[in-house]
């Protein structure tokens, strides 16, 4: 059986107060967010700052996280196996189209972008990685939640914060449902000025591992409506070579 060990949670959570505060501390400061003697914490915060992960500031004493943290978690991000296809997957679909492609997983109301590159049209739209966009108002929320099985697709849609991000954004869950399932039956998905005005998305979704993931493009409307039947092969071409089915 697993033991849970106090020590490797107040290390981590050290780091967590300094995200949250951001500013220097005093081992008092950090005993008392903490929660513990400040005998305790000087020895966590010596321990750190020995290991090179806190720096102390030269006129005040205080304790602040150096870059080493930083630097080992990029270096693991840059080999995360999601992180790797992603940047594959955005890779191909530029490649195939021109268009800007982003990869993005499901959140709580939101899709977050694991992965863009930007189309090399001079009129393009961009997603920075990082970025969350509406679940209910973009391709690539509609084909995640396309992932869920019947019976769940309508808790979690009633579950969503169904705001208008644009006039032609749908806000009633009976709508967005109906939506969802009538695409599904296409196997791609599609959102035209519901997140962004102009802007038209297509999406594809599937499975890496246990973590449902979608594969989306966009660009101004008009193109992309124009291209409508090779985009969404493309973006079924990428999910072949990299995913499991929707």
């Amino acid at each position: 059986m697993p033991t849970h060990i106090p020590a490797a949670e107040r290390t981590l959570a050290v780091f967590e107060i300094f995200a949250r505060e951001k500013r220097e501390l005093s081992n008092s400061e950090m005993a008392r967010l903490l929660d513990v003697a400040e005998s305790s914490s000087s020895d966590l915060l010596f321990t750190l700052h020995s290991l090179g992960y806190l720096m102390r500031t030269p006129r005040t004493r205080r304790f602040y996280p150096t870059a080493r943290m930083f630097e080992a978690a990029r270096r693991i991000a840059e080999n995360d196996p999601l992180s790797g296809v992603a940047r594959e997957a955005v890779e191909q679909l530029v490649d195939k189209t021109n268009e800007s492609a982003f990869f993005g997983v499901l959140e709580a109301d939101a899709v977050k972008v694991v992965a863009t590159q930007a189309s090399r049209n001079p009129l393009r739209y961009i997603l920075e990685v990082g970025e969350r966009v509406a679940a209910h108002a973009s391709a690539l929320g509609k084909s995640l939640l396309g992932l869920l099985p019947p019976e769940a697709l309508a808790p979690r849609v009633q579950g969503l914060r169904l705001g208008a991000v644009t006039p032609r954004t749908i806000t009633s869950a009976k709508a967005l449902i109906a939506d969802i399932e009538r695409q599904r039956q296409l196997g791609w998905y599609e959102a035209t000025g519901e997140g962004t005005d102009g802007v038209s998305g297509l999406a594809v979704s599937g499975w890496l591992g246990d973590q449902a993931v979608a594969v989306s493009l966009a660009g101004p409307t008009e193109r992309v409506q124009s291209q409508r039947g090779a985009y969404v092969k493309a973006l079924e071409d990428v999910r072949g070579a990299l995913l499991g089915g929707g």
